[in-house]
């Protein structure tokens, strides 16, 4: 057949021309009328794989080659001797009794198995070893920090030795001074005394001697010696000069005395291997309760009550209209104190995986953290403020800030001391938060970022990578502008709870935005600041009362 002719015409059978062949072999790749196909498979010179010609173009699976012979692919596998095979293999009694597999069988159970690895380490190994490399971030932080902090206590140590030193110098010198004093006034009187007799005696000297060369009887007859009163000579001084003697430095003692660092060490948990199949799927089996009951109520003796955070299961940070921060036991015992180092109040409060508290100080736009019973800053802002924090299940940080003019609004991520992620804009660049006014804000359970804007009277939810998702305003039954968030928390189940102050009540959405239910039925006076401990315990701070209601809502 004339190739030019070919070229120029339809598909056509490699064999006999026939136009439009159904067929093509995938060995020698040429296509394959029915007749010549029949024939092409008489053909026992090698193996032969005929398959329909619309697969031709499809993705052809890449066979290793028969490890007896080289020319043929090895389309089926040999468990016991685990090498490829062809058909010849197959047909000889070489792999008699050999559990023999079809190739692409093995590679499609094979690609499974890819499969799901590749999933387990995308959405569950990967996200772990992040978190780890998170917690390490911030122990490095920690330990800066903490380093930082002990030098600077060390150096107020020494300022204060140093005064002491000073003040005990300043007492001797003092000490020596008045000794030095008061016995020069009183060498001084003896001097005087001794220079008037000195005195005394030279001028009778002059005058005997006036005497001796003399021819007047009279003066030389009233001459009256005064040798007895001069022989008494004055009283011998005798001085003990004061002395200073010096206790030898104990080095070790002084040291001991001056203060002591405790250890610092790195202990390596093991961890647990991760469940097959674990993945950031939303847990199940918690359901909601028709009627949440009070566990108990913590009186915090704050008014106005603002925030609450769990520390523990079995203690809460409260904070709310002044500048002290309280520490309960869920039995209501005050266990710790903590004032802010600024004196303001703090706008919010969030707690570490380390467990250290930390706190917006507004006024002075930082974020601060409690460091052995200390609060230093962890971040400074500039030119902004902050209204909301949280803290993420990698330990990193969330939080929420507006401009000092209240023009502008976003939600920024903080891994340690550096910034990572800016959220303020949606798709079409318009902005995704109210300006000023209160804000708070929860990481989710499937790592969404809820932000309860009372502003905007919305529930803002983006992704973790900054894209909204929704917004959501209230139930459609409920009155235009009625709705009035303001704390916010997340459980296991990524529900979202919404503290509604003005209505009293708390109001709980799917992870989607779809209207749940209410919690109305706890008598909760103007509730405001939330939080989910580990087993789904609610914690309501009531703002007026200044109560913390621990609520249990599902079981």
């Amino acid at each position: 057949m004339d190739p030019r002719k070919f070229a120029q015409d339809v598909l056509r059978c490699h064999l006999c021309g026939t136009p439009v062949p159904p067929l093509y072999c995938d060995s020698c790749n040429i296509n394959l009328c029915r007749q010549c196909a029949g024939e092409h498979l008489c053909d026992e010179s090698r193996e032969h794989r005929v398959l329909p010609i619309r697969q031709r173009w499809s993705p052809s699976p890449n066979f290793p080659k028969c490890s007896e012979h080289p020319t043929n692919q090895g389309r089926h596998h040999c468990e016991q001797c685990n090498i490829p095979i062809c058909a010849l293999c197959v047909s000889s009694k070489k792999h008699n009794n050999h559990e023999v597999v079809d190739m692409m069988k093995k590679f499609q159970l094979q690609k499974e198995v890819l499969k799901k690895d590749l999933e387990e380490l995308e959405k569950s190994i990967y996200p772990n070893y992040e978190k780890a490399s998170s917690r390490i971030s911030f122990h490095k932080t920690a330990l800066s920090e903490n380093s930082k902090v002990l030098i600077s206590a060390l150096k107020k140590r020494g300022e204060e030795w140093h005064r002491e030193i000073n003040l005990i110098i300043k007492n001797f010198e003092f000490e020596i001074n008045e000794t030095e004093s008061k016995h020069l006034v009183e060498l001084e009187n003896q001097e005087g005394k001794v220079n008037c007799r000195i005195s005394d005696i030279s001028q009778t000297i002059l005058d005997l001697r006036k005497l001796l060369i003399s021819s007047d009887v009279c003066m030389v007859s009233e001459y009256k010696s005064r040798i007895a009163e001069f022989r008494k000579l004055p009283p011998q001084l005798k001085i003990n000069l004061q002395n200073i003697s010096f206790e030898t430095i104990n080095e070790r003692q002084l040291s001991k005395q001056f203060g002591s660092l405790t250890k610092c060490s790195i202990t390596l948990e093991e961890e647990k291997y991760i469940a097959q199949g674990v993945e950031l799927s939303v847990p199940s089996g918690k359901t909601l309760m028709d009627k949440p009951k009070i566990l108990t109520t913590i009186n915090t003796e704050i008014t106005p009550l603002y925030n609450v955070t769990c520390s523990t299961d079995e203690e809460i940070w409260t904070s709310g209209g002044d500048k002290i921060m309280k520490l309960f036991n869920i039995q209501g015992d005050l266990l710790k104190s903590m004032q802010t180092e600024s004196e303001y109040t703090p706008q919010n409060i969030a707690v570490t995986m380390s467990g250290n508290l930390i706190y917006a100080d507004l006024m002075r736009g930082s974020i601060m953290i409690m460091i052995n019973e200390h609060f230093h800053p962890r971040i400074r802002l500039s030119g902004w403020s902050p209204y909301g924090i949280c803290c993420t299940s990698t330990d990193e940080l969330l939080v929420i800030m507006n401009t000092y003019d209240c023009k502008q609004t976003k939600v920024v991520r903080y891994s340690g001391l550096d910034e990572k992620q800016s959220i303020q804009w949606d798709d079409k660049f318009q902005p995704l938060f109210s300006s000023g006014d209160i804000k708070y804000i929860r990481e989710n359970a499937n790592l969404d970022i809820c932000v309860a804007d009372n502003a905007a009277r919305a529930i803002v939810v983006v992704s973790a990578s900054g894209r909204l998702r929704f917004k959501y305003t209230g139930p459609r039954s409920a009155k235009i502008g009625s709705f009035d968030p303001v704390g916010i928390t997340t459980d296991s189940q990524s529900r979202i709870l919404t503290a509604d102050g003005v209505n009293k009540r708390i109001l709980i959405v799917d992870q989607n935005g779809n209207f749940i239910c209410y919690i109305d039925s706890c008598d909760l006076g103007s509730p405001w600041g939330l939080c989910v401990d580990s087993r789904n315990n609610l914690f309501v701070a009531e703002c007026q009362t200044g109560r913390v209601k621990k609520i249990q809502y599902c079981k």
